[in-house]
């Protein structure tokens, strides 16, 4: 918790009045509860309450005013502006980034790059109805932009889960000289074209039946690279919305035995590096597999909006500070290797370095070992 300023998350609770008129239970209490919920694995508050009140001598140095209550915390969990905890996890994103910025990439790209995809996170209907999705379904999706220096994501936006996902293109920030790499679903040329225009280079999975003209067709260079060609969008509508040039690239992926076809507008990179660089895409799904299942996002402490979208929240400000601890220091253990050692050692003072760094066996010589020897009859 000491990654996290007093003064910074004070700035916070100022800007959207998190502890106007709280008198016993504050926003960083509030934190608290719901980052130990994290990092214990808890999936529910009568457990968060159970295990911290179980060290009463400890509540005082971590923060706490007092002896924790299950109806206070699930008060806080309805009443408490989400959006504070929205602007601490970005903040603590944006440091996490930073510290992941030297990380490479494939074929040697210099410029930021960045994986955009969401998921869905799935929610009982009877249990919160605000969040319909279909009939028999509740839900929430997960917009996330993945910075694929680190695997850190660079921006979270919570949407309802019916909303389609090709709307973060109107609400992102996008970053001039950026790569920005897409999957089929965001398939949509006058966004792209907008993209292009900032000016930033996409690489997007292109669709069988896509109608183009081609102007060139360039060298093919490099295993797996069937074609490289210069093209123009064929349709009247879809020319309108991209009356630019694009690239089209068929790629052949020997390990899947697939066909696969990429549009993009930046003129020099590589055929062969435009594939290596698509397929780091992935790893923003391997993102959302990791905080599903090592993250308390699938278990609600609460059942409205606000307490929904603060658990994501505050689930993505510690996915953040693990990765800051493990950046921080060097070490070489993954995140969920990091989240097992500390859930096991959350109420205690011990330093992190001493805590996490590991430390080789050292193997014994049997014949200058001090021991008895037995014989076994």
């Amino acid at each position: 918790m000491e990654h996290i300023h007093p003064e910074r998350f004070k700035r916070f609770v100022e800007r959207h009045g998190g502890n106007y008129k709280v008198r016993s239970f504050t926003c960083w209490e509030h934190f608290l509860c719901l980052a130990f919920g994290q990092l214990a694995f808890r999936e529910s508050l009568r457990e968060v309450v159970t295990c911290l009140n179980a060290r009463p001598d400890l509540l005082y140095h971590l923060g706490f005013r007092g002896p924790v209550r299950r109806s206070t915390l699930a008060e806080a969990g309805e009443q408490r502006g989400w959006r504070l905890y929205a602007d601490l996890g970005a903040w603590l994103l944006a440091k996490a980034q930073r510290l992941y910025a030297d990380e490479k990439l494939e074929a040697d790209w210099a410029g930021a790059a960045y994986a955009l995809d969401a998921t869905v996170i799935d929610l009982c209907l009877s249990v919160f109805p605000w969040a319909d999705f279909r009939s028999t379904k509740a839900g929430v999706k997960l917009l996330t932009q993945l910075s694929l220096r680190g695997n850190i994501p660079a921006c979270v936006i919570i949407t309802p889960a019916r909303w389609h996902e090709i709307i973060a293109l109107d609400w992102l920030t996008l970053e001039p000289g950026a790569l920005y790499l897409f999957d089929r679903g965001f398939l949509d040329f006058a966004r792209l074209h907008r993209l292009a225009q900032t000016p930033a280079f996409f690489i997007i999975r292109a669709k069988r039946n896509l109608d183009f003209v081609r102007h060139q067709s360039r060298p093919v260079t490099g295993p797996g690279v069937r074609s490289d060609q210069t093209i123009r969008l064929g349709g009247f509508y879809a020319r309108r919305a991209y009356p630019d040039q694009l690239r089209r690239i068929h790629y052949f992926d020997a390990d899947t035995a697939r066909h696969l076809w990429f549009l993009t507008n930046h003129p020099r990179l590589p055929a062969l590096a435009v594939a290596k660089l698509y397929k780091r895409r992935w790893q923003v799904e391997l993102f959302f597999k990791w905080i599903k299942q090592h993250l308390q996002i699938k278990v609600f402490y609460g059942t409205s909006e606000n307490a929904v979208k603060t658990q994501i929240w505050v689930a993505m400000s510690v996915f953040a500070l693990l990765a800051i601890v493990k950046k921080q220091l060097q070490l070489p253990q993954s995140l969920h290797e990091i989240s097992q050692v500390l859930s096991l050692n959350l109420l205690e003072k011990i330093p992190l370095d001493q805590l996490l760094m590991k430390t080789s066996a050292q193997k014994l010589d049997d014949s200058n070992r001090n021991q008895l020897t037995f014989n076994y009859l």
